[in-house]
């Protein structure tokens, strides 16, 4: 595996972490709270955004304006069993979902989820990292790179993990800090 690879690896870890801290509610609302929603429409589960059109004309406000009118009452039942803690409103034409304003105690769960999904994207850093060393430990042991090469590849190695691990970290700091603000 060569260190091109193992870089775009520990880049995907980045991007899921960043996409899973986006459908993490911060009391202000943004179409990613409803990305896990998926509706019963024309005979399969299909994702919100396939049959509506989510939008924030307010901080503190989504509203859904579905594509068929037909599927209102399928997407309000959809929000409500998705769990998000969201009473959803519908008025026959759209669907208005207020946000409520976070407790300090609804603050502080969200804040052991994101800790979670940090220490999920470590892990994943970890294999990659586990993958490359065992990659380049096999070849010192077929002598297909020098004991040199070797030593400079695990470096390279930890000090990509490292790097990765610390962009880790400033996301988690950036997260929370927005989850914990009032």
């Amino acid at each position: 595996m060569s260190l091109d690879i193992l870089e775009i690896r520990m880049e995907d870890a980045i991007e899921s972490l960043i996409r899973e801290f986006s459908s993490v509610r911060t009391g202000k609302a943004t179409p990613a709270l409803l990305d896990s929603v998926r509706v019963e429409a024309y005979g399969s589960l299909v994702a919100l955004n396939q049959v509506a059109n989510v939008s924030t004309p307010e901080s503190s406000l989504l509203v859904i304006q579905p594509y068929d009118k037909a599927l209102l009452e399928d997407i309000e039942r959809a929000i409500q069993t998705a769990n998000l803690g969201l009473n959803p409103g519908n008025d026959g034409n759209l669907i208005r979902i207020p946000i409520p304003p976070l407790n300090e105690e609804r603050r502080k769960e969200y804040v052991k989820v994101i800790h979670q999904m940090a220490e999920e994207a470590k892990v994943s850093l970890r294999h990659a990292r586990k993958v490359g060393n065992d990659e380049v430990k096999a070849d010192l042991k077929d002598n297909q790179v020098s004991e040199d090469q070797g030593r400079d590849l695990l470096l390279n190695i930890q000090e990509m993990t490292d790097r990765y691990t610390g962009r880790i970290e400033e996301l988690l700091k950036a997260k929370e800090k927005e989850i914990m603000a009032i």
